[in-house]
């Protein structure tokens, strides 16, 4: 039997995010699920549990241990990481506009036009997402289709979270 590879010697190559990706921990008694919680982070950084990640290939899975708990961490979004999200932690400077090509504008979620002037690229929009409900009270959906590059991006929010 082989012993897990390490994901930490992978840094930020691990698709720590993929959805295909199973994570299992393993606590000191013996138990094992399946979780990729905030809780199961706060347990393996006490050393109450180890966390395992299972990635599929193409004609095996491979077993990884999780022995870098911040790397784990920044890409996961515990930690808030300016690299992987281009996203400082400040007050964004965000300017929107109603998508020209919005089918239903009056619909629960519509699509806009974002831009950002404090210079912060999105990279992960779940992070912004968060940081926009923070800072603004929008719904951004994270489980649809966004895109844009640079400074303008468009994106799908619920319409009335949108304030001026």
């Amino acid at each position: 039997m082989r012993p897990p590879r390490s994901a930490g010697e992978l840094g930020k190559e691990f698709p720590y995010t993929l959805k295909t990706v199973c994570y299992i921990e393993v606590t000191n008694d013996g138990t094992v699920g399946w979780d990729d919680s905030l809780g199961a982070y706060e347990r393996a950084r006490a050393g109450a549990s180890r966390l395992y990640a299972v990635w599929p290939g193409e004609w095996a899975s491979h077993l990884f241990a999780i022995d870098d708990l911040d790397e784990y961490a920044r890409a996961m979004g515990i930690i808030h990481d300016q690299e992987r999200t281009g996203l400082a932690e400040h007050q964004h400077q965000v300017r929107w506009s109603l998508n020209p090509y919005e089918r239903n504008p009056s619909g629960s979620y519509v699509t806009i036009d974002v831009s950002l002037e404090c210079g912060c690229k999105i990279l992960d929009l779940k992070s912004f997402a968060t940081q926009m409900r923070q800072q603004k009270g929008w719904e951004v959906a994270t489980s649809v289709g966004w895109g844009g590059s640079e400074s303008q991006y468009y994106m799908r929010v619920r319409r009335s979270s949108l304030t001026a």
